[in-house]
């Protein structure tokens, strides 16, 4: 079953397919994105989630928009695609891989169309592959070092889903998993179910039988008196947004986890790589926090859950200060949190 895994998100024919994670694991189900609108549809409903595969998405969508405006003069074309740019980073603000990869794009497109613009769209396609296949190699690179950090037959405890199905392929925080599992540095995987959408027991779950990591499915609420009674030795979690100063934005949950880690002597490891770190952004408590609609707590598959008309609160994500973490992994080494600044500096 190792070779199995859907890819996440693929470019045929100058059109993107989404694997449709809303669906998934029941049914393996591609949305086809014939423009730019497609993908932010795709990335705001959730229908592709995790923020590197967020950003590469978002990288074709400019590849789309750049279709849409081949006809357009030179200076109505910029005009266009830096549009259609703000309503993809719009889509979903707090994972800044989305900005990230869509500022590459805008700065390309400059590029070309002052060099050679009869082939701007060419050159856009180029950068969305090498975004694309990028990805998968740092989150390899990433894995090792990770792996690295463990010692022999650890027990992992991870929350929401940050594996191949959150990226282009291997994944960061599962990635450091897997390749954790494969060299004897863990043994046993707890895996937080994440609500409301349960993407630890729909999309984890799935990844880690796959591999055949042993692993065990438990509530969000169960961590505090798991890590009492089982000898948990390390939490292992992806970022959305990582501060300047080391606080990092991760799905909802994460800080909670964080603070039980901490009560519990338990490191606490972030894997991410380096388009992640928003050096623009000093402290945590300046990122934006996305808020979704209340539809997505009331309802599960489909299925009312609480009475009508009940009032929701559901931010996606959670910002963990950077006192709460041990180390943060990237494919440039692994950094004290309060050292990922140095990152700026490095090539």
């Amino acid at each position: 079953m190792k070779n199995e895994m859907p890819e996440t998100l693929y470019w045929e024919k100058r059109e993107l397919y989404l694997l449709d994670q809303l669906e998934f694991p029941n049914k393996i189900v591609y949305k086809k994105c014939k423009t730019y609108i497609d993908v932010i549809n795709g990335i705001k409903n959730m229908i592709v989630r995790g923020a590197q595969a967020i950003g590469i998405a978002a990288a074709y969508g400019m590849v789309l928009a750049g279709m849409k405006a081949a006809k357009l003069s030179p200076k109505e074309k910029v005009k266009f695609i830096e549009k259609s740019a703000q309503s993809l980073i719009q889509a979903r603000p707090t994972a800044v891989n989305l900005k990230w990869s869509v500022d590459r794009m805008i700065e390309l497109v400059k590029q070309s169309l002052k060099l050679n613009p009869e082939n701007f769209v060419l050159a856009l396609e180029k950068s969305a592959n090498e975004i694309y296949e990028q990805d998968i190699e740092m989150n390899k690179t990433m894995g090792d070092f990770g792996a690295r950090l463990l010692k022999k037959d650890s027990v992992i405890l991870t929350h929401s889903n940050a594996g191949t199905l959150a990226t282009a392929g291997y994944g960061t925080a599962l990635g450091m998993i897997k390749t954790g599992f494969s060299s004897g540095k863990i043994k046993k995987v707890f895996v937080d179910e994440t609500r409301p959408y349960l993407q630890g027991a729909r999309l984890t779950v799935f990844e880690l039988k796959q591999e055949k990591i042993p692993h065990t499915l438990i509530t969000d609420n169960m961590v505090g008196y798991i890590m009492k009674t089982e000898k948990i030795d390390a939490v292992i979690v992806g970022a959305d947004r990582i501060a300047s100063n080391g606080d990092v934005a991760n799905k909802i949950g994460t800080y909670s986890l964080s603070i039980l880690a901490k009560f519990h002597k338990i490191p606490f490891y972030v894997v991410a790589p380096s388009s992640t770190v928003d050096f623009s952004t000093l402290y945590g408590s300046k990122i934006e926090i996305e808020e979704r609609v209340s539809e997505e707590v009331l309802k599960i598959n489909g299925k009312e859950i609480a009475p009508k008309g009940t009032d929701v609160r559901y931010p996606c994500f959670d910002v963990t200060p950077a006192s709460n973490i041990t180390m943060i992994i990237t494919e440039k080494g692994v950094f004290k949190p309060n050292k990922i600044y140095t990152l700026k500096n490095m090539k």
